[in-house]
Parts: C-alpha cells; structure tokens; sequence
C-alpha cells in the first residue's frame, strides 16, 4: 500500500491568503468533505457557504425519531430529515436566493391542533390557496405543489400531521414521484434553494442502526442511541452496525455508489466533525466502501471533537474515540492501513476544560494522531465551537 498521504506544507491558523481568497470566489471553493448527520453543523454550515459552494454533505439515512420515522413508518423510506436541515442550513439566504421556497422548506405544521385542520391546511398548501404557496413565483410554485400532491395522495389514513416538516413532505412525495430516486430529488430541490454545496445519502437504503453495549444491552433504532427521546446510555457500545428494520436485529449490509465513492476520494479535505458520535459520524463509515474510499483519497483528514457532552459517548476519552473511529474505517479499508490513511489531524480547542471527556493528548500523539490546539471556542460560542473559527481552520487545511 502507498505510503499515508502528509500534509506538505506547515498550516497556518488562519491561512489568510487561502481564507480571503474563498471569501472573494466562494463558486471556486474547496471540495471539503464532511460525514455527518444531524444538527450540529448547522452553524459551520451557514458560515462554510460564504466561503465555499463546493463542500459535500454526506449524511446517514438512518434516522428512526421524530417525524422521519412516521415518513420511515408509512412508505419504507430512509430517513430524510437530516438531509433536508442540511439543505435548508447551504441554502442561498441572499436575495440572489429563494427565500419563499426557504420559508416553505423551514416550516412545520402545528403541533397542537386537530388532525382534520392539518388535512386542510395540506390540502390548501396543494391547491396554492395558502399564503406559503401563493407567495411562491411559477415554475416553482407548481413544482412544490405536485410533490405536495404526490404526497397528500398516498399519505396513510393514520398519517399524524402535528408537527410534520414541510421539507420533509415534499421530499418524501419527491421521492415517491421519482420512483424512490432520492438523489434526483436532493438534486432538484438544492437547486430550487441555490444550495451552495451537494447534499447526499451516505446511501439510499431503508436500514437502521443498532448497537451492542458492553453490559450486554441491545439498542434497536438510532432514537434509542442519541439520548433525547429516551434515557442516555448508561454503558459503552461495543458494536455499531446495520439492521433490516426495528422489529428484529437482523443485520444487514449495503455497499455505497459511485458518486458517493467519487465525492470522498476527490475531496481537498475529508472531515470527521462534532455530532452524534455514533449515529451521525461513524454510521456514516458502515456501508460498505466508505473506508475505502477515505483510504484512497489523497486529501488530509481531520477529526473535530465534540466539546461539551455527547451521550452517546458515554465513559469515552478522546483517545478511546479515534480509536473506534480508526476502528470502523479499517473495517472495510483493511485492518493494515495506518492512521495516516484515516486520520492526519485531530483538532481542538485550546482550553481542554470545554470537553466533557478525558483529552488523553498524549495517547493520541502516541497512537500518531497529529493534534492541532487552536483557540476555537469563544465567549459567545461557549461551549460550543465558533463557526467562524471553525470554518476558516478548515479552509488552512486545504
């Protein structure tokens, strides 16, 4: 095998020259990859578009809480929610956008009122006798309303509106006028939002996550896993994988496709940033020939820690974290490609103490992680990363 691609330049935080230079010709930005998934990104995400349009988002579609898992439920789908907040976070917000399709795509149903009042409300939202609709130019207005349409048509009678996405909705009676072609769907809508950057599926399957904890528990379904719709975990996972559905924890396999490979191996930066770190970042690495992929790319990698507490990391340090991350890729890569491959940096916050897990630096340096410390949380962020800070870090990298 190769030897592990190096950095060849000594970073500097900020690169002024590079930051100034996406900042002037963002349509000529870097090709910065991120696995994720989730909301956490949003902040970097609307700070990112302003010097990049090139970034790609490759999200797991594995989500089974909130209203995904009703659109999951009713028409055997992946999970669409984490896409659409991640469109709506690159959307053009400028008056070069769109802002009506914007509002359109942001708003949610009431959660609160009857179901035969939402019934109506779609239903009016279809017929364009709805202010969100009316306000909408043509074409685009009558594109929204046959995927509205499409939808409102094969919605289930026991569909529960309260609190649906809109977003969703259309991306859901998207999918299913497309013959369940999400990318195509993703394109267009990205499109009708002047997204400034590509918005994918790690894949386009219908799977869940499950994990093994080490006290012997099984967690079925990512809603299980994140700590916000039941109680946190209260072991460490020993085993994240593929699952055909919530009923039973029968595993499964899905291998990724060509523009998904080609997206990670020509990326001027790979980024394993802060989220979920088990059901955004490393769900992401499951399907067969992501790790591959990251293996062959030519472009640095870095990892960003959460700051702050993940639930899903429970009795994790940092080390213990690039460790299962390094763990997952070298699944599928090869269990003899060396860090390098997988990982060139691990970037951090100046002060440790905005960590909720131990900050081993030492074993990371050991394991031959390169750690970069960076003032990256400020007052006003606290304490959570700056987006600013964040965002032009990355750009050093490229």
């Amino acid at each position: 095998m190769a030897a592990p691609p190096q950095i060849a330049r000594a970073p500097r935080f900020p690169d002024e020259l590079r930051v100034s230079r996406s900042l002037r010709a963002p349509e000529l930005g870097p090709r910065i990859s991120f696995f994720s998934g989730g909301s956490a990104l949003r902040p970097l995400c609307r700070m990112l578009k302003q010097y990049t349009h090139n970034s790609v988002h490759l999200i797991t579609a594995f989500d089974s809480g909130g209203s995904s898992a009703q659109l999951r439920r009713a028409f055997g789908m992946p999970a669409i929610g984490d896409l659409r907040n991640r469109i709506v976070a690159l959307a053009d917000e400028s008056v070069r956008g769109n802002p009506q399709i914007y509002r359109l795509f942001a708003h949610r149903l009431s959660s609160t009122a009857a179901q035969g009042e939402l019934e109506v409300e779609l239903s009016a939202l279809v017929s364009k006798n709805h202010d969100l609709i009316e306000a909408i130019p043509e074409p685009m207005r009558r594109i929204v309303r046959t995927h509205l349409g499409f939808f409102a048509e094969r919605m289930p009678p026991d569909f529960d509106l309260r609190g649906a996405n809109l977003g969703n909705l259309l991306l859901a009676g998207g999918y299913l006028s497309h013959g369940r072609d999400l990318e195509s769907v993703l394109f267009l809508f990205s499109k009708l939002l002047e997204v400034r950057g590509v918005v994918r599926p790690i894949v386009d399957t219908d799977l869940h996550l499950c994990a093994d904890l080490e006290d012997g528990t099984q967690v079925l379904g990512q809603h299980r896993l994140t700590g916000k719709e039941v109680a946190p975990l209260a072991s460490r996972v020993s085993e994240l994988y593929l699952v055909q559905g919530l009923d039973a924890a029968q595993r499964a396999s899905t291998m990724i496709g060509d523009k998904v490979r080609a997206s990670i191996e020509a990326a001027d930066l790979i980024c394993f940033p802060m989220g979920s770190f088990y059901s955004s970042v490393l769900a992401n690495l499951l399907p067969e020939g992501v790790g591959r992929a990251i293996a062959a790319a030519s472009a640095p990698r870095v990892y960003v820690p959460n700051t702050g507490r993940d639930p899903e990391q429970y009795g994790m340090s940092l080390a213990d974290s690039l460790a299962q991350l390094v763990r997952y890729v070298r699944r599928d890569a090869g269990a003899d490609v060396p860090l390098g491959r997988i990982v060139n940096l691990v970037l951090l916050d100046r002060d440790t103490r905005n960590y909720a897990m131990d900050v081993d630096v030492e074993r990371l340096e050991r394991m031959g992680a390169q750690v970069v410390s960076l003032d990256l949380v400020t007052e006003s962020s606290h304490p959570q990363i700056h987006p600013q800070r964040l965002a032009e870090a990355l750009l050093s990298l490229t």
